[in-house]
Formats: structure tokens, C-alpha cells, sequence
């Protein structure tokens, strides 16, 4: 018995020296809420929404040091629908995230599904973090938020400057092009100062054209209040179309006031143009739980459809109203 319990005991020592040096993370993002859509073509509805500020997640993080300045890393993320327990994402796995990457002194490069620089570059722009009703991604192209198959190399900070370039194969047969997606940001942080231009080039499967998605915005904090304002060119099959927005936050205690406005001019024949007003308010129970509320409405012109809808959906309506709970552990 003893003999048995020696060997078990120097495996567990081992382990431990062969984890020592790896730090793995749970983390997750419990958001439901209810929401109530107005404006759609089948009438008003009511309902419990998942992941309505923040989507909802399980994830898992591990970062390794390799020595001499080098690390490696793994982020592992699963979308989940609580309302009905249901994945995120479409049913995938790992839906929202899912990459390894190599940090060192000259950057980081990461390899898998991740989130494309213009959706990051969207999201810091908005007072809302492209969440709630008043997400900007109610009127502003996010480029999908994510895309497969990429590689993404983020560099160091020189001088206030940094920046994202990614790459996604489209893995067809015969074309090197099609489906594939190139991008990247430029950032430039100066104290309460943050600008960004980015820009999204994604090539179609089939369709003779591309869409184009140029971003450029910027905040600044003055302590009692952070203004958010963004440019955006969108070109596409079908699409011709310039974005606008001005936003605000408002912090004070546990509190946080956030507001936007955004137009949507349409260049195309049909003028088909559309502008949207939101109000939010996010009051803090403590580091990990928040209460929120949020409001948005869209005017829509000359027969545009867009609808207000969330961190997780699109929306049925021209106009909707949350109140929600999240929980971040």
C-alpha cells in the first residue's frame, strides 16, 4: 500500500512543477435582462433576453512563460444563450473566441477565430460598447464582429502609437482571395486623449464586389464626462454609406450615464437614410454585478428597415427598452 502511495505522490509533485510556470483562468459573463421591441412589422414584443449589455460567455484563458521576455497564451470562449441554456454563435463550441498566440518584446501574433480590429475599434468608440439598445452596431457596420481562420499581430507601443493587423483565409479552393478578410487599427493614446482609424476589406465568396469599412474616432476623458465621436466610410455591393456619431459618458460613484446619436447618410439611389437616439444608465452593486437600463429609437427614411436591437440580437422593431442584471466572474 505504501509502495503504491510513493509513486502517486512524486506524480502529483511533478505536476505541480510542470504547471508551475502556467497560469490558467475561468471567467465568464452571466447578462439577462428583459427587453421590450415597439415598430416591427408583427406588433410589440416582450421578452427575456440573454447577453443584452454584455454577451453572455464561459471562457478560459491560460498564459505560459517561456523565458527570456516570451509567453505563450490560449483563450478558449463559448457564447451562451441563458434565457434557454442553448449555445451562442450559431451552436459552436467556442463560437465567440478560439486562438493561440506567441507575446514577446516585438508584439503578439495570435492564430484562430477572433474579433476582427474594426469591431474592437467600433466597440471603444461607443458610449455603449456596441451593447444594449443604443448599440452603434444598430447602424454602423461592425464587419461581423469576428472572423475564422485568422492571424493577427498586434504590436508594442511606440510613442503613444500601437496597431492590429489581421488576416483571415477563406479557404477556397482554387482562390486565394475569396472569402478572405484583411484588416487592421492605428491607435494613438496621449493621457485622456484615444484615436483610432481602422479599416475592414473582406472579399465575397461569389459576389463581384467587396465591402470596404473605413472607422476613424476617438475620445477624450474629462474626468466628469468622456465624449465619444466616429466617422465611418462604407462601401459594398449595394452599400454606399457615411456613419456619424457623437456619444457621452458619465460617471459619478457607482453610477454611469451613457448617451449617443447616430446618422446614417445612404449614398445610394434610394436615400435609404436612418438616425438613431439612446439613453442608458449602468448603476454598480459592486466590482463584479451591475443593474442597467437602456433606450433607443431609429427614424427610419424612404423605406430603411433597421431596427434597434442588442448585445446578442438584432431586434424586431424601430424602438426598444431593457432592463437587465449581469454578473461577471
Amino acid at each position: 500500500m505504501k509502495r503504491t502511495l510513493i509513486p502517486i505522490a512524486l506524480l502529483g509533485m511533478m505536476a505541480q512543477g510542470a504547471f508551475a510556470q502556467t497560469s490558467v483562468t475561468v471567467y465568464g459573463v452571466a447578462d439577462m435582462g428583459l427587453v421590450q421591441e415597439k415598430g416591427g412589422p408583427n406588433g410589440a414584443v416582450t421578452k427575456l433576453t440573454s447577453g443584452i449589455g454584455y454577451g453572455s460567455r464561459l471562457g478560459f484563458k491560460g498564459v505560459e512563460d517561456l523565458g527570456g521576455g516570451l509567453s505563450a497564451k490560449f483563450v478558449l470562449e463559448a457564447g451562451i444563450l441563458m434565457d434557454t441554456g442553448a449555445s451562442g454563435q450559431g451552436g459552436l463550441l467556442f463560437g465567440r473566441q478560439s486562438f493561440v498566440g506567441l507575446s514577446g518584446g516585438a508584439g503578439t501574433v495570435n492564430l484562430g477565430r477572433q474579433y476582427t480590429p474594426y469591431y474592437w475599434t467600433l466597440l471603444t468608440l461607443d458610449p455603449f460598447l456596441t451593447g444594449y439598445a443604443g448599440t452603434a452596431a444598430n447602424l454602423m457596420s461592425n464587419t461581423g464582429g469576428r472572423t475564422n481562420n485568422t492571424v493577427l499581430y498586434s504590436s508594442p507601443t511606440f510613442g503613444g502609437f500601437s496597431g492590429d493587423v489581421a488576416y483571415s483565409f477563406g479557404e477556397v479552393a482554387g482562390s486565394i482571395a475569396s472569402s478572405s478578410a484583411v484588416g487592421g487599427v492605428l491607435n494613438y493614446v496621449n493621457g485622456p486623449l484615444l484615436v483610432k482609424l481602422s479599416y475592414h476589406h473582406a472579399d465575397n465568396a461569389t459576389a463581384t464586389d467587396a465591402s470596404k469599412n473605413t472607422l476613424l474616432g476617438g475620445t477624450y476623458d474629462f474626468g466628469i464626462a468622456k465624449v465619444h465621436v466616429a466617422y465611418a466610410r462604407n462601401l459594398g455591393l449595394g452599400i454606399n454609406s457615411n456613419d456619424a456619431l457623437v456619444g457621452v459618458t458619465v460617471p459619478f460613484g457607482p453610477h454611469r450615464i451613457l448617451a449617443s446619436f447616430i446618422n446614417k447618410d445612404d449614398k445610394t439611389a434610394a436615400h435609404k437614410d436612418a438616425n438613431q437616439i439612446a439613453v442608458g444608465y449602468v448603476y454598480n452593486l459592486s466590482k463584479r454585478t451591475e443593474l442597467y437600463t437602456a433606450y433607443a429609437l431609429i427614424n427610419n427614411k424612404n423605406g430603411a428597415s433597421y431596427t434597434v436591437g442588442n448585445g446578442t440580437e438584432l431586434g424586431s422593431g424601430n424602438r426598444a427598452f431593457n432592463f437587465g442584471m449581469r454578473n461577471f466572474f
